[in-house]
């Protein structure tokens, strides 16, 4: 059986999880840090092992605040893969909804130092915005789009809204769903 994945390697799209590129084509991770160097983190093995694991190449891109057509070309291109035609994602720019307001934060998690020592901050968030209610917010500050995250609050029933705040640093908000 591992004859055949060495045979079949996975194809790069944007569906492609992080972590099985990774290890179909170890070469890509510097060609990853070099299109964008918060990619740098991937270096970390707990960060590998939590963020590569859950991301596709798509939630990579908007991590990396990348275009997910340049970063499938570029790392396609890399692999001596043939180009396809990817899709430009225009869904994560949203304008700022009515109902975030600073004034509304019940919870707030600065989560740079967690992910500095390799903490991923996927289960403190998930377990604390239980306890948001009503038009309470949670805030959770990272240096980069958590877009993992960010789809695990979203199927739990939450809405969400990035604040990029420019210098590598995104402020999400989190409510409860009306």
């Amino acid at each position: 059986m591992s004859d055949i994945k060495n045979i079949i390697k996975t194809e790069i799209t944007p569906q492609t999880m992080v972590i099985d590129m990774l290890e179909n084509y170890p070469e890509l991770e510097d060609k990853l840090i070099e299109i964008s160097p918060i990619f740098e983190k991937l270096k970390n093995p707990i960060l590998r092992k939590t963020v590569a694991k859950v991301a596709t190449l798509k939630q990579a891109a908007t991590i990396g605040n990348v275009p997910i057509a340049d970063l499938i070309s570029q790392l396609r291109e890399a692999a001596g893969m043939d180009s396809i035609n990817v899709e430009a994602d225009d869904s994560g720019k949203q304008s700022k909804p009515d109902w975030v307001n600073k004034e509304k934060v019940k919870m707030e998690y600065d989560a740079f130092i967690d992910l500095e020592n390799g903490i991923h901050p996927a289960g403190r968030v998930t377990k604390e915005i239980h306890d948001i209610n009503g038009d309470e917010l949670y805030l959770l500050s990272t240096p980069f789009v958590p877009a993992p995250l960010i789809q695990m609050v979203e199927e739990k029933g939450y809405e969400v809204y990035i604040d990029d705040l420019g210098n590598q640093m995104f402020d999400t908000y989190i409510k409860r769903k009306n």
